[in-house]
């Protein structure tokens, strides 16, 4: 099973935990940037990283070490989440199709490779460690599509 190496006294995170979405893959470039010696790891879900997919190909064309996790179950999961908040009801079949990734489903693995960048699709927790084990051992970017 994978497990973290990076050094245990220090931890530095680049978290959001306010409503913009979309921010994960330039904060991982900007990571990047700021320690270019250290891998970066960003986790991402599928529908906030189609706000700003573009990242792919910067981190493709500068070589960034980062390894993009992209949890894909289809859906803007969070948008569907502060929907219900509203009150407004059950969201009506024209909403809830504009909040579906599905159709067309998107190939993460294609994407990125388009893009410059290797990756891995995984739909079992054993494919995902041999995938983070193979991200951690080498450099440059690369992504990981968590099928979930």
């Amino acid at each position: 099973m994978f497990q973290a190496t990076a050094d245990a006294k220090r931890h530095d995170w680049l978290a959001l935990t306010g409503g913009a979405i979309g921010i994960g893959l330039p904060l991982a470039i900007g990571a990047a940037v700021a320690r270019p010696d250290d891998k970066v790891i960003a986790l991402r879900g599928d529908g906030a990283a189609m706000y700003t997919v573009q990242a792919l190909w910067t981190m493709a064309r500068v070589q960034f070490d980062v390894t993009v996790v992209v949890f894909a179950n289809h859906s803007y999961l969070i948008l569907n989440i502060e929907m219900n908040r509203t009150g407004a009801g059950r969201a009506g079949p024209k909403a809830t199709q504009l909040l579906d990734l599905g159709h067309p489903k998107i190939d993460w693995v294609s994407l990125a490779e388009a893009q410059g960048i290797d990756a891995v699709r995984c739909e079992t927790a054993e494919a995902f460690d041999v995938a983070m084990e193979r991200s951690m051992s080498r450099q440059g970017p690369m992504l990981i599509e968590a099928a979930i």
